[in-house]
């Protein structure tokens, strides 16, 4: 189980971002850095850094959302409200946030070679830009869009595929009308071009979403086989 779970600040450039740090009851494995979803630090990106800790890794979650004040939106709510906030991320503003949660986790002496990032719907884009820009250990992405047209002034993902510098886990549901499969499958060869190991998993029944218990979209399934594959990437990499 976990020791602890505390709200810290991480200076960036921008100002003070919040973060949620989770540690584990021993000495830590590694260190995970978690990339929230388009609707903030949610409850379940919370769950996920305690999740981590549970398995051994020291995990921290900052706020990209800080410049806008770090406000969380409801699912299925309305997008009127979120969309400005996911607009004004910038590519600029992500490195330096990714950067700030790797120096946080280098202060608790975890060396970047065993820290990973792991992001969800549009942390998962930025999981695995960081993974091209920064020198991680080990990366995973669940259901990052971008795939075929950039977001936040970043290339397409397809485009950033073959410079991942860090072993790189994809995770993507087939009934994800907005990352078609077509897309996945262009990621997938993409990837496979990168000089180091990479892997696409697709589930059949999952839409987009699938790993939050939170949301509709939920698929328990998807989401067990899931996380077991991110947790065995993470041991196999950074440990």
């Amino acid at each position: 189980m976990i020791s602890s779970m505390s709200d810290v600040t991480i200076e960036t450039p921008d100002g003070a971002m919040p973060a949620v740090v989770a540690e584990p009851s021993g000495e830590p494995k590694g260190g995970v850095v978690v990339i929230q979803e388009a609707f903030g630090l949610t409850d379940h990106i919370h769950d996920i850094t305690r999740r981590l800790a549970d398995a051994g890794w020291l995990a921290v979650a900052p706020a990209m959302f800080h410049r806008s004040g770090s406000p969380t939106f409801e699912y299925g709510g309305d997008m009127k409200l979120l969309m400005p906030v996911f607009q004004a991320l910038t590519l600029e503003g992500i490195d330096n946030d990714v950067a700030g949660a790797l120096a946080l986790l280098a202060e608790r002496d975890i060396p970047t070679e065993r820290t990973g990032i792991v992001g969800f719907c549009m942390g998962g884009t930025v999981s695995l830009h960081a993974a091209t820009a920064f020198p991680f250990g080990a990366a995973v992405t669940f259901y990052g869009g971008g795939v075929a047209e950039g977001r936040f002034g970043m290339a397409p993902l397809v485009e950033q595929a073959p410079g991942l510098r860090a072993p790189w886990l994809g995770l993507y549901g087939d009934l994800d009308h907005g990352i078609p499969v077509d897309d996945v499958e262009a990621l997938r060869a993409a990837a496979a071009t990168a000089p180091v190991e990479t892997e696409v998993v697709r589930y059949a029944e999952a839409d987009h979403g699938f790993n939050c218990d939170a949301r509709p979209s939920y698929h328990a399934e998807s989401a067990g086989d899931a996380w077991a594959r991110t947790l065995a990437w993470f041991d196999r990499h950074l440990t």
